[in-house]
């Protein structure tokens, strides 16, 4: 999702609440510890320069059990941060504590945002010799129309 679908989406929220890929609820009093754009230039194993940029929300808990962030003051952060840094209307990106400082994605999910796992991938599969998948096929289908389909190996081809 990108901040300003998600920003808009706060504006008609009553409660902030963030649930983990496990269905899990990110406990209530969680803070908002940043808000940034996060900017990685690199190369794909191909060969290939890129530029990859994501608005960072870093949610954090502690033992402070009565704080509540509000959806009005996380948009009043929001804003600031567009303003200051800058912020481009890109993907978000959420990091949260999860054994160690986990990434996740970000969509709705009824009242809540539902955080999403992401997960990595080749970008130059062609340059790294990656197969494409191969489809799958039963064993039945292969020898549904055994007379159109005859083998090379079979007795009568003349093969061998």
């Amino acid at each position: 999702m990108k901040l300003q679908e998600f920003r808009a989406l706060l504006g008609t929220k009553e409660r902030l609440g963030f649930e983990l890929p496990n269905g899990e609820l990110v406990p209530a009093h969680f803070h908002v510890t940043e808000v940034g754009k996060v900017t990685k230039s690199f190369i794909d194993c191909g060969g290939v320069l890129r530029d990859e940029t994501v608005v960072n929300f870093q949610l954090w808990e502690a033992d402070d059990y009565d704080h509540r962030l509000h959806p009005e003051k996380l948009i009043n952060i929001i804003d600031l941060a567009v303003d200051k840094l800058g912020l481009p209307n890109a993907e978000i990106e959420v990091e949260y504590q999860a054994g160690t400082i986990g990434k996740f994605g970000i969509e709705t999910k009824g009242e809540n945002f539902a955080l999403t796992n992401k997960l990595t991938n080749c970008l130059a599969p062609d340059k790294c010799g990656i197969p494409a998948s191969k489809p799958k096929m039963s064993l039945q289908d292969l020898t549904a129309n055994k007379e159109e389909n005859t083998s090379c190996c079979s007795p009568s081809s003349g093969c061998c």
